[in-house]
């Protein structure tokens, strides 16, 4: 109750006679990753919160949301929208802008996907949660064309100028950012010349436990997409016969099983308890992509295990050189083998109680109080 008086206060007069409205505007609903686990705690912070949201998938909305109702774009009735959301980019500047938050008194979005450019009522506060701003626009532009089917490719051509004048001016109508990493908040500061806060994503941290003993394998996970580059930790694994196992799936899924050999095993999809497993008996996970931050790091080291990472994007924020992995300066698969080599030489000096408790550092409870906080003083 004193968080509801504490906001009240501070929104204005109009607003002091009634609770605050809160409206939470989410990108897309269409599966639950890093960017639908900080809309959960959103909800946990504001629980009488209304959700926005470009296309929600009917099953994925009431997973993340239970009973309350979401409020979806007019791009919602496209047949199919769910599964093609990506390739009606174009479409959705115009979308976020018909939403109508008319009544609101605080809007928090949550971007990786556009949300930021919702117009807000006059008076209300808007703080933005930037995962990232939009690669799609940016820089992973001439991948996002060259993936897309003609007519969308066309479009995306004719219309990118617009669509960055478009993202960088609704940048302008924000109140206030929180980026996920110190990287992000470079990013914002590029794109969009606006300075933002730093809050790392929530983990569910508590979910992962110690192993009794380690077995002999590296571990990577995740999707299997180009950024992420498994191609180096194959080669790397490959060339010092050391044992990989790769969790998920993805497009480049077929080309990574024809470039590996007989030490990598595709486990494929599995089930939470699995991937639970798999980290805690991991020798070292295995990060050579640049990440904006990186859930699955974190997931590795609050299973008490080592992150050998490129020390680029996101690591920076999370891997402690020395003490809960190892950084490598070059993303070759020479600089991923010198890292093993080095951890291999002092793995004993990694305590699995001290990594897991450096873990604890991003736990989902810091998250909410934190980001609760910087609300609370923008307000």
């Amino acid at each position: 109750m004193a968080e509801t008086t504490d906001l009240l206060a501070r929104i204005g007069s109009d607003a002091a006679t009634r609770p605050p409205r809160v409206a939470i505007v989410h990108y897309w609903l269409v599966g639950i990753a890093g960017g639908e686990q900080v809309v959960r705690s959103l909800l946990n912070i504001y629980p009488q919160a209304d959700v926005f949201t470009l296309i929600a998938d009917p099953d994925v909305a009431r997973k993340l949301c239970g009973d309350r109702k979401v409020g979806t774009s007019y791009l919602q009735k496209i047949p199919g929208a769910t599964k093609m959301h990506r390739k009606l980019l174009p479409l959705m500047p115009g979308a976020l802008e018909n939403l109508d938050l008319s009544g609101y008194d605080l809007v928090i979005s949550s971007e990786s996907g556009p949300a930021k450019g919702v117009l807000v009522p006059l008076g209300a506060k808007h703080i933005c949660y930037c995962h990232t701003p939009m690669r799609y626009l940016w820089d992973q532009f001439p991948e996002y064309r060259r993936e897309s089917g003609a007519l969308v490719r066309w479009m995306m051509s004719a219309l990118i100028g617009r669509l960055r004048m478009w993202d960088f001016q609704s940048a302008a109508r924000v109140d206030a950012f929180v980026a996920n990493s110190h990287h992000v908040a470079r990013r914002i500061a590029q794109y969009y010349r606006r300075e933002a806060a730093v809050i790392a994503p929530p983990v569910d941290v508590d979910k992962f436990h110690l192993a009794d003993a380690v077995e002999d394998y590296y571990l990577i996970t995740g999707r299997h997409v180009g950024y992420k580059r498994i191609d180096l930790a194959i080669d790397a694994c490959e060339r010092l016969g050391r044992r990989l196992v790769i969790t998920g799936t993805g497009p480049d899924t077929d080309s990574l099983k024809r470039r590996s050999g007989r030490n990598t095993l595709f486990v494929g999809q599995c089930s939470f308890a699995e991937l639970k497993d798999y980290y805690a008996k991991a020798r070292a996970f295995l990060m050579p992509g640049e990440e904006d931050f990186g859930i699955a790091p974190v997931e590795a080291m609050a299973s008490g295990r080592p992150v050998l990472a490129f020390a680029r994007g996101g690591a920076l924020d999370t891997v402690i050189d020395g003490t809960s992995g190892i950084l490598f300066d070059e993303q070759s698969a020479d600089g991923l083998c010198d890292a093993i080599l080095r951890f291999e030489a002092g793995s004993a000096r990694f305590e699995p109680k001290a990594i897991r408790a450096h873990a604890s550092g991003f736990s989902r409870a810091r998250f909410e109080a934190d980001f609760k906080a910087f609300v609370d003083r923008q307000c």
